[in-house]
Protein backbone atom coordinates (compact mmCIF):
# COMPACT_ATOMS: atom_id res chain seq x y z
CA UNK A 1 0.00 0.00 0.00
CA UNK A 2 2.36 2.92 0.85
CA UNK A 3 4.22 1.64 -2.48
CA UNK A 4 1.23 2.54 -4.82
CA UNK A 5 1.05 5.80 -2.28
CA UNK A 6 4.82 6.65 -2.70
CA UNK A 7 4.03 6.41 -7.01
CA UNK A 8 0.65 8.79 -6.52
CA UNK A 9 2.86 10.77 -3.98
CA UNK A 10 5.54 11.26 -6.95
CA UNK A 11 3.34 11.59 -9.66
CA UNK A 12 1.12 14.40 -8.15
CA UNK A 13 4.09 16.31 -6.67
CA UNK A 14 5.54 16.33 -10.37
CA UNK A 15 2.50 17.50 -11.84
CA UNK A 16 1.55 20.32 -9.09
CA UNK A 17 4.98 21.60 -8.73
CA UNK A 18 5.07 24.06 -11.27
CA UNK A 19 1.41 25.46 -10.57
CA UNK A 20 2.10 25.59 -7.01
CA UNK A 21 5.47 27.02 -7.08
CA UNK A 22 4.16 30.25 -9.70
CA UNK A 23 1.68 30.86 -6.77
CA UNK A 24 3.97 30.70 -4.20
CA UNK A 25 6.55 33.30 -5.68
CA UNK A 26 3.98 35.73 -7.60
CA UNK A 27 2.22 35.67 -3.58
CA UNK A 28 5.71 36.49 -2.31
CA UNK A 29 6.60 39.04 -4.95
CA UNK A 30 3.17 40.50 -4.95
CA UNK A 31 3.87 41.30 -1.29
CA UNK A 32 7.10 42.42 -1.20
CA UNK A 33 6.25 44.97 -4.63
CA UNK A 34 3.23 45.98 -2.72
CA UNK A 35 4.51 46.50 1.05
CA UNK A 36 8.12 47.11 0.44
CA UNK A 37 7.89 49.49 -1.85
CA UNK A 38 10.82 47.46 -3.63
CA UNK A 39 11.07 47.66 -7.71
CA UNK A 40 11.07 44.56 -9.20
CA UNK A 41 10.30 46.02 -12.38
CA UNK A 42 7.14 44.43 -12.37
CA UNK A 43 3.68 45.53 -11.55
CA UNK A 44 1.46 44.37 -8.76
CA UNK A 45 -1.10 43.71 -10.60
CA UNK A 46 0.57 41.75 -13.16
CA UNK A 47 1.89 39.30 -10.55
CA UNK A 48 -1.74 39.18 -9.41
CA UNK A 49 -3.02 38.33 -12.57
CA UNK A 50 0.08 35.14 -12.88
CA UNK A 51 -1.16 34.63 -9.20
CA UNK A 52 -4.63 33.78 -9.39
CA UNK A 53 -4.06 32.07 -13.13
CA UNK A 54 -5.75 35.07 -15.09
CA UNK A 55 -2.83 35.56 -17.11
CA UNK A 56 -4.04 32.32 -18.92
CA UNK A 57 -7.36 32.55 -18.49
CA UNK A 58 -7.48 30.04 -15.60
CA UNK A 59 -8.67 31.92 -13.02
CA UNK A 60 -11.53 29.76 -12.56
CA UNK A 61 -10.00 26.38 -12.24
CA UNK A 62 -6.24 27.34 -11.13
CA UNK A 63 -7.04 27.71 -7.33
CA UNK A 64 -9.07 24.20 -7.16
CA UNK A 65 -6.77 22.74 -9.70
CA UNK A 66 -3.75 23.85 -6.44
CA UNK A 67 -6.40 22.74 -3.64
CA UNK A 68 -7.08 19.44 -4.74
CA UNK A 69 -2.98 18.95 -5.74
CA UNK A 70 -2.39 20.02 -2.21
CA UNK A 71 -4.97 17.60 -0.48
CA UNK A 72 -3.20 14.76 -3.14
CA UNK A 73 -0.16 15.38 -1.35
CA UNK A 74 -1.27 15.73 1.99
CA UNK A 75 -3.15 12.32 1.90
CA UNK A 76 -0.35 10.56 0.59
CA UNK A 77 2.63 11.98 2.49
CA UNK A 78 0.25 11.46 5.68
CA UNK A 79 -0.85 7.76 4.83
CA UNK A 80 2.89 6.95 4.23
CA UNK A 81 3.91 8.57 7.53
CA UNK A 82 2.11 5.79 9.32
CA UNK A 83 0.17 8.39 11.33
CA UNK A 84 -3.09 6.69 10.44
CA UNK A 85 -1.58 3.43 11.50
CA UNK A 86 -4.76 1.89 13.48
CA UNK A 87 -1.74 -0.19 15.90
CA UNK A 88 -1.12 0.86 19.40
CA UNK A 89 1.69 1.28 20.92
CA UNK A 90 0.59 -1.29 23.61
CA UNK A 91 -0.24 -3.90 20.68
CA UNK A 92 3.43 -3.66 19.33
CA UNK A 93 5.41 -4.19 22.87
CA UNK A 94 3.48 -7.32 23.81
Amino acid sequence: MKRLFRKYHRTIGIIICIPLMLTVLTGILTTIVREWSINTGLSSSLLLRIHTGEILHLEAIYPIFNGLGLIGLLVTGISMSGLLNRKKRSDLNN
